[in-house]
């Protein structure tokens, strides 16, 4: 233990220095995906209107993106605005929305540069407004000299049409290169053609404010990832609530469909089998 604490990265506050004291800094998470939720909730128990839920969940990003990036987490995936929230929600409060990213991304650009990140987007980007694409591209190119972590903006983000226009990619690249009786389908073909090709997938899920959903997100990426709940609205998580999810994590047996103990749990799968009904097992 003494050993880990010469190796606490700098400018983690106390609370954040205690807990990643119990981090074993060599098994941390290559790429952390977070659905950020409960901004509406955050306002709602105010008594505030839902676009101040979502103004206070901007300190959250900052704080959650530069500790992530203090303790050298590769990739961090914020799902910040999805498909559905575009098609669903009213227009006054999307146009609140594309506005606070525009003004989000203005004021963030020298922290990122700071911290030496990296940023991009997943998600159907041109169906946004010109003036919110034209500023995207902006921060992505200020930062895209950056060789530390890649931070991934999800916006207008859906999994289930990002594996469609991954095989609408698949198709047409056999069309122009072969035809498709040609056309050879694996897992590996997939994943190049994924939003997220130049990222690893996802060792650890965080989702705030307790619902038990993954709700349209990174389904393909997410198949052995561990999954972590937090009651904690979006608005009240901070830096510390994600080292609070790495030390759980870091806790978790990951056995991507195997078994790592196969002695043992052949035996428990034995006592079981051989219980009579009623039984207490």
């Amino acid at each position: 233990m003494t050993t880990l604490q010469h190796k606490v990265p700098t400018k983690l506050d106390r609370k954040e220095t205690e807990v990643y004291r119990r981090l074993d800094p060599a098994q941390l998470p290559r790429h952390i995906a977070i659905i950020m939720d409960g901004n509406g909730r955050w306002a709602k128990r105010r008594h505030m209107p839902r676009v101040a839920g979502h103004r206070a969940g901007v300190a959250a990003v900052r704080s959650t993106v530069e500790t992530a990036a203090r303790i050298h987490i590769p990739a961090l995936t914020l799902y910040a605005f999805s498909e559905e929230n575009w098609k669903k929600r009213p227009t006054s409060e999307v146009g609140f929305l594309m506005g606070l990213l525009s003004r989000y991304l203005k004021a963030e650009v020298p922290t990122l540069n700071q911290n030496n990140i990296r940023l991009e987007y997943i998600g159907r980007q041109h169906e946004l407004p010109g003036d919110v694409q034209e500023r995207m591209e902006w921060a992505r190119g200020a930062t895209a000299h950056n060789s530390g972590m890649v931070l991934t903006l999800a916006l207008n983000y859906s999994a289930r049409s990002e594996l469609v226009d991954a095989f609408r990619s698949i198709v047409s690249a056999a069309s122009e290169n072969g035809g498709l009786e040609h056309l050879k389908i694996d897992e590996d073909t997939v994943g190049r053609h994924l939003y997220t090709r130049h990222l690893p997938d996802p060792d650890l899920v965080v989702r705030t404010s307790g619902e038990m959903r993954l709700s349209n997100f990174l389904l393909w990426q997410l198949a052995y990832a561990e999954i972590y709940v937090t009651t904690t609205l979006w608005p009240d998580f901070r830096g510390v609530h994600l080292l609070e999810a790495v030390a759980e994590y870091q806790k978790r047996e990951r056995r991507y469909g195997g078994l790592n103990h196969p002695e043992s749990s052949g035996h428990a799968e034995l006592e079981i089998a051989l219980a009579r009904p009623g039984q207490k097992r």
